[in-house]
């Protein structure tokens, strides 16, 4: 096998870079910078890595059916908010919440946050951004700052989404291999006891860089869609916006530490909804500040909008705010009782799986499990709200109709990431000898950052979930190789995997399948590079305090740490 270069470092890193211009410098929509990087993509794999291409084709294959998923669950997304602005229940949402508190940010760190951290800790798949984005539409905001915003709490959550899963599966799957399983024996460790740790070790600088997200995303807001263009009106909040992230970060560590990986978000998120909507409802640590809003609707620049305004129809019913709100509470309980281990629903609908076994005769396989999508979640509760809201038949065609025309343009954008993606993940089966390009770009990054390791660990998490566009992959691609790393430099595993599966998180709030599905979600299409310029500097606060905090844990507090 050829030694790693820094030449097949910089060519695995262009694809990266290439969708980056496309989308942030030339301000290209993804529609059309999604298929230039993908081609851009495959010919490396054909013509440097030496990659068969029948195999470039099933992995393009495999990217489509992926793709095929995010399009269902985006599909139910929108076609909820269509079914709640046709019965008239976004009117008594948006009215119930302005009971509770007229100011944006106070309302942005109820639903983006806290409950976008719940539903992050039930299901993952990107579907906060599905829900609380549409939900904050609904509400009165505009489209760009409900992705952008919903796309920033896609961090301190992730780790621990879908109950667990980027621990439980992406850890546990990348590391169960002899070398790792030898060590442990011989550190009389369990292999159990060392998953459960590294969710303690995630969860720790999680916690700690997390508490800031919500002040961040008030700053954000006033910044960039307030009359004021002001970081200031957004930071005045400092102390509510605070107690909102400890609310949520305490719970979250303490799970961690007793409970295991299964539920930090989910419990988390679900005490401090709780604390939370209650001090906002008493005025506690508000009582010194106005509340803030958006300029009138006739002010806000086009950019703002996307093709569905949110504007819920006249509640001509009066809806109560139990009947308006049973939708969402059904998608939450549905979520919740389909993803618990304990439960047997989570077998039933996962078992029921299409799989295409050895696309065009490769090793390669993809399977879709339809029933344990998300998606069909959110059908299910559709059609269940169209009957406890007494929906007409032509208010459900309605919702249907509009729903399956805002997902044209997603869908072009999403194959071909996708498509991509799996290209360059599986780039691993060639005939060059080289490792997949991930691996590849990873293993020169190490070998130029030797004992400053633990500094760049988050951000190799983070690189894997922005190409994969999942903690969970990036946790299976980078996982052994992390550990590797710090077997060699003799810094503590768990401190580094543990800033591997911080760093998967914080990738998602620019990862271009993220950017992509939450735009459609509210209809704002082609404006994914903007969203990346602006999330992408809350990612970079996140990695980079990681890394400070990994250097502090590394040579310090937990030097002594297997």
């Amino acid at each position: 096998m050829p030694e790693t270069s820094g030449f097949y470092a910089l060519v695995a890193v262009l694809p990266i870079v290439a969708v980056m211009f496309f989308l942030v410098v030339l301000r290209w929509p993804a529609t059309r910078a999604m298929p230039v990087a993908y081609v851009m993509t495959a010919a490396f794999a054909l013509f440097l890595w030496d990659v068969a291409p029948v195999h470039v084709a099933a992995a393009s294959l495999r990217g489509v059916i992926i793709a095929v998923s995010l399009l269902w669950i985006i599909f139910g997304a929108i076609l909820l908010l269509q079914t709640l602005s046709e019965s008239g229940a976004a009117a008594s949402i948006r009215q119930g919440f302005m009971n509770v508190s007229r100011d944006r940010r106070v309302q942005l760190i109820i639903v983006a946050w806290m409950f976008g951290a719940f539903i992050e800790g039930a299901s993952g798949f990107g579907t906060p951004a599905a829900v609380a984005g549409p939900l904050l539409l609904a509400l009165g905001f505009p489209a760009l700052a409900a992705v952008m915003c919903t796309l920033i709490i896609q961090s301190t959550p992730v780790t621990f989404g879908a109950v667990g899963t980027p621990i439980l599966v992406g850890m546990a799957e990348s590391l169960n291999v002899p070398d790792v399983e030898a060590a442990l024996a011989q550190a009389s460790i369990p292999y159990a006891e060392f998953i459960y740790q590294i969710g303690v070790f995630a969860a720790i600088p999680h916690a700690i860089v997390g508490t800031l997200i919500p002040l961040i995303i008030c700053g954000m807001l006033t910044r960039f869609f307030g009359a004021n263009r002001s970081f200031r009106d957004g930071l005045s909040i400092w102390k509510f916006a605070i107690f909102a992230g400890l609310c949520f970060t305490v719970p979250y560590i303490l799970v961690a530490i007793f409970l295991g990986p299964e539920f930090p978000s989910l419990l988390g998120a679900l005490i401090g909804l709780g604390i939370v909507v209650t001090a906002a409802r008493k005025g506690f640590l508000l009582s010194d500040v106005a509340p803030w809003d958006f300029p009138p609707r006739e002010g806000w620049e086009k950019e703002w909008m996307g093709t569905f305004s949110g504007d819920p129809k006249p509640d001509e019913q009066h809806m109560s705010l139990v009947r308006a709100w049973m939708p969402y509470v059904l998608v939450a309980a549905l979520l919740v009782i389909t993803r618990l281990p304990g439960l047997p629903f989570k077998a039933w609908l996962a078992g029921v799986q299409f799989t295409w076994s050895g696309i065009l005769g490769t090793d390669l396989s993809q399977g879709i499990q339809p029933l344990y999508l998300p998606g069909t979640i959110f059908l299910v509760v559709c059609l269940i709200t169209a009957v406890i809201h007494s929906m007409s038949g032509a208010q459900v065609k309605s919702a249907f109709s509009a729903s399956a025309r805002m997902l044209a343009g997603p869908a072009f954008a999403l194959v071909f990431a996708v498509a991509l993606v799996r290209v360059f993940i599986d780039s691993n089966a060639n005939a060059s000898g080289l490792q997949s390009m991930p691996l590849e770009l990873a293993e020169f990054a190490a070998a130029v950052a030797g004992q400053a390791w633990p500094f760049f660990a988050a951000m190799i998490g983070a690189l894997g979930a922005f190409v994969a566009g999942s903690n969970t992959v990036s946790d299976l691609m980078f996982s052994h190789f992390q550990y590797g790393v710090a077997d060699r430099i003799g810094v503590s595993h768990l401190v580094v995997l543990g800033l591997q599966a911080l760093g998967g998180a914080a990738g998602n709030m620019i990862t271009v399948h993220n950017v992509v599905a939450a735009s459609a979600t509210v209809g704002l299409v082609g404006r994914e590079g903007l969203l990346i310029r602006r999330t992408i500097y809350p990612m970079l606060y996140y990695v980079v305090a990681a890394g400070l905090l990994g250097l502090l844990f590394s040579y310090g507090l937990f030097a002594d740490r297997f």
